[in-house]
């Protein structure tokens, strides 16, 4: 399954299940409105009349008051727990009891928990998410958040002391897969629906409380008026807790089937099938399994990697059984399982060394940059290649990190020296300009962030084209770190370092509005647009593209031509360099395109800058980072050498 159709096929997924639950709060407020009106009639005989009781009991205007109630609360409550996980990923991880883990730890299992979840982001071309602890025993993980630019990782304690690397990177895939499938939205807004229908149940607990205690002072004294609410509380609790029953029922269904694909998913980004089989057999084996024992668990439960919660059935479980899962990845298992053991911490393994990636000053045709731009064929080597890292992946963004100057792997983790980091990667080539920008920090940022600046001068003139991109990458969960106020100086100073710049270019203006994308999120835009309906967009960013691969105005008018053919859309090749404001504008707008010509646009986008049969670093970076921002992140081998 390609990036797009995963994508579609979660939001079509997530269409399915809020129109079930929606049936069933409409069954819960006719259930509802009966007990309400039946009691309101019971509480006031003069109501009922001579009439039918049931009849008086469901008049209209009494129906539609008590309806209107129920559906009032049901949304209510949805909204408030939607409200309380607006934060995304954050929210969810600090609910269950998460805490950050520190960037700069020293303790070796977490270590390589960053270092394992760092490689697979730069290799899936994706954000690095947050990536949060939780201090418990049990083996299990997960991802949450509204999308990639708010995702964290969430890994207990016991996975990272009875992981190892394999298995933790396979735990890892798993996670990430998640995130690129777009599993993450819809979990969160299953959370919110099931607590709107909540509300119900807990109305009726709270209200069978508030008689109990008004019993208690008033004596034995009873009446019939009592023994309504009382009935009244009994029925909203049944109802409130039989719809909360039908909609985890609906929630486990799906729940399972995302859980197979994450599974063989982790399979094809890793190419190690023992790395997450391995993990699912540890578990099987484990004493304490994967149950969380944080108070929220329950409610979270399908968005773990185990079960992480007690069920009674398998129709409520969330999770395929793990010796299903496991022959679904090791289809050759015998069904052993090596014994049992009980939580005893041992010493995970540290990340092996590796060798550093051989200079380059260009790469080779890419499988997606040799594309032809023919017919149909413009968009499926592209969409097969989108959101989907490999082995290869992988090793090159294992590579990567092991080739970057330690002094800079330290500054992305830390939060001055980060800001410094962004500021020397954002400022210009030209003298004059990075003369302006020197003097825009020194009156704008913190002197303990120009002294960094400073101290990171030498490792960064060494720095190899090509490895920008990935040091802002790591760089993003500590500036997210940033308190409102270093937060607020540090956006002043990024918008002071594009206003200096004599001549900013596309790349340079690709990777400020990645750092922006990753410190503020992206507003998911209406995806309803079509390429034939944004030919001056598309003008103006693939001119850009083909210039900055092609710096002669003819070569460059030429790729343009070939891929407007392609895609069948007249484009008008704009020989001027494209300014920031002009790309903001275009880019701004290809947000709406939809899924089925995102495809095309990615492929047509490679396609302008390999034109002459060569993608050099800096235009590998350009490529990646517009890609990002169009959320069709492209994996690192597709574009680099290997």
């Amino acid at each position: 399954m390609d990036f797009f159709t995963a994508q579609d096929r979660a939001r079509r997924l997530s269409g399915r299940l809020v129109l079930l639950l929606l049936l069933a709060v409409v069954a819960l407020v006719v259930l509802t409105c009966v007990l309400v009106a039946v009691t309101v009639v019971v509480l006031n005989p003069e109501r009922m009349g001579a009439g039918d009781p049931l009849t008086a009991a469901l008049e209209p205007r009494l129906f539609a008051m008590v309806a209107g109630g129920v559906v009032a609360v049901v949304v209510l409550g949805g909204l408030v727990r939607h409200l309380q996980l607006r934060a995304g990923g954050s929210a969810v991880a600090e609910a269950l009891g998460g805490r950050p883990l520190a960037l700069d730890t020293r303790d070796e299992g977490e270590r390589l928990l960053l270092h394992v979840v760092e490689e697979m982001a730069i290799a899936s071309g994706l954000p690095v998410p947050a990536v949060y602890l939780l201090d418990d025993a049990a083996i299990n993980a997960f991802a949450a958040g509204h999308d990639s630019h708010d995702a964290v990782i969430g890994v207990t304690r016991g996975a990272i002391e009875h992981l190892d690397r394999d298995q933790l990177q396979g735990v890892i895939a798993h996670e990430f897969s998640h995130i690129l499938h777009g599993d993450m939205r819809l979990n969160l807004r299953l959370v919110a629906l099931l607590h709107g229908i909540l509300v119900i149940g807990l109305a009726g607990r709270f209200l069978l409380r508030g008689l109990a205690g008004g019993r208690r002072r008033r004596g034995s004294r009873r009446g019939g008026g009592h023994l309504a609410l009382l009935g009244l509380g009994v029925g909203l609790m049944a109802v409130g807790y039989a719809g909360t029953l039908c909609g985890n029922l609906i929630k486990a269904a799906v729940s399972r089937q995302r859980e197979f694909l994450a599974d063989a998913s982790a399979v094809q980004y890793t190419r190690n099938p023992e790395g997450i089989g391995g993990a699912l057999k540890t578990l099987a084996t484990y004493r304490l399994g994967s149950r969380l024992m944080a108070s929220h668990a329950a409610e979270f439960s399908h968005l773990y990697f185990g079960s992480g919660v007690r069920h009674f059935s398998r129709l409520t479980a969330t999770h395929p059984p793990l010796e299903a899962r496991i022959r679904r990845v090791l289809p050759r298992w015998d069904g052993r399982l090596p014994e049992s053991f009980a939580p005893t911490p041992r010493a995970t393994a540290a990340p092996p060394g590796a060798a550093q990636a051989p200079a380059s000053t260009a790469s080779p045709i890419s499988p997606v940059g040799g594309v032809a731009l023919a017919g149909a064929a413009l968009g499926s080597v592209a969409a097969a290649s989108i959101g989907r890292p490999d082995e290869a992946s992988l090793a090159r963004a294992r590579r990567r990190l092991a080739g970057l100057d330690p002094r800079l792997l330290d500054a992305a983790h830390e939060p001055f020296a980060a800001r410094a980091l962004v500021y020397a990667i954002l400022m210009g080539v030209e003298p004059a300009s990075r003369e302006a920008q020197r003097a825009v920090l020194g009156r704008q940022a913190l002197p303990e962030v120009v002294t960094e600046l400073d101290a990171l001068a030498e490792p960064l003139d060494r720095l190899s084209p090509g490895d920008r991109l990935p040091l802002i990458e790591l760089s993003l969960p500590a500036l997210r770190a940033l308190s409102p106020a270093q937060g607020a100086r540090f956006r002043s100073c990024l918008d002071g370092l594009m206003a200096a710049e004599t001549a900013p270019g596309a790349l340079q203006w690709a990777l400020h509005r990645l750092v922006r994308a990753g410190l503020d999120g992206e507003r998911r835009a209406l995806r309803d647009r079509r390429l034939a309906d944004l030919g001056g967009p598309l003008s103006r960013l693939l001119s850009a593209l083909a210039l900055a691969g092609h710096p002669e105005p003819e070569a460059a008018r030429e790729a343009l031509a070939g891929v407007s053919a392609a895609l069948g859309v007249p484009l008008d090749f704009v020989a001027e360099p494209a300014t920031a404001a002009e790309l903001e504008w275009a880019l701004s707008r290809l947000a709406r395109l939809r899924d089925a010509d995102r495809a095309p646009l990615v492929a047509a986008m490679v396609c302008c800058v390999e034109h002459d049969g060569r993608v050099a670093p800096e235009e590998a970076e350009l490529l990646r980072a517009v890609a990002w921002s169009l959320g069709c992140p492209l994996p690192l081998g597709e574009l680099d050498p290997a």
